[in-house]
């Protein structure tokens, strides 16, 4: 079986690095030159496009393009799965782009270089399988197991959910507070130095991410909308 990792950005390097543990030859494949990290195979598109499985590791943004791009060269009995930070969005484009009888799955690892820096043991991934058969599902599921990652199963709107009010709220206020110039400090706090840790884990993503983040997610509107409202009852309370 050849695995393929599309987009060599910062994250694809990072989790092609990780899969490598447990996906023997696992390859990679960037548009423009970029370094690989150690235990990938560089390839060209064309043998891109021959992988039994392409992992898409681009920005949610640019997901449709590269669906678009690839979908008329790849193996039609392929499985294509994506790593993006929301879930409806590039299922749908999936499902729509794809031939019929490529296997989809979604998946999110819930973690990147500097939050996975020290290990990714006991961090969450998310499947949301879509069109997949028991048995490469299972396959796929016991590769990330093995890398000791705590698998959740959801639906892509329950994912988007949740992550709009985990992962949408924390680069928010990590952007917020990045944009602050917070400095370090001799009498910080330790809860000053986990806000600290959330501008590092947010502000070092490249900018389209967060802007993605929040423009791709359905349910990220609703949850600025709730922060909008609190932190205005919040400024009332100090004035009253």
């Amino acid at each position: 079986m050849t695995v393929c990792l599309y987009g060599m950005g910062r994250f694809g390097r990072f989790w092609a690095k990780e899969l490598s543990r447990v996906v023997p030859g696992i390859q990679g494949y960037n548009r423009t030159a970029r370094e690989f990290p150690e235990g990938v195979v560089p390839v060209d598109f064309d043998t891109l496009c021959r992988a039994d499985v392409i992992i898409l590791s681009t920005a949610i943004s640019s997901i449709e393009d590269v669906l678009k791009h690839i979908a008329p060269r790849i193996r039609k009995d392929a499985l294509v799965m994506d790593c993006c930070s929301v879930k409806v969005w590039p299922v749908e484009k999936m499902v729509e782009l794809l031939p019929p009888e490529t296997e989809i799955l979604g998946t999110h690892p819930m973690f990147g270089p500097d939050s996975g820096k020290n290990g990714i043991s006991g961090l969450p991934l998310v499947l949301t399988p879509v069109r997949i058969s028991p048995r490469s599902l299972e396959f796929w599921r016991e590769r990330f197991a093995s890398l000791g990652l705590a698998i959740h199963e959801m639906t892509p709107d329950e994912h988007d959910r949740e992550a709009a009010f985990t992962q949408g709220i924390t680069h928010f206020i990590g952007r917020i507070l990045g944009d602050m110039g917070l400095r370090d400090s001799p009498i910080a706090t330790s809860g000053y130095r986990s806000l600290q840790k959330i501008v590092e884990q947010t502000c070092n993503d490249e900018w389209q991410l967060f802007l993605d983040l929040q423009n791709y997610n359905p349910h990220t509107e609703e949850m600025r909308s709730k922060l909008d409202r609190v932190l205005a009852k919040m400024i009332k309370y100090i004035h009253s």
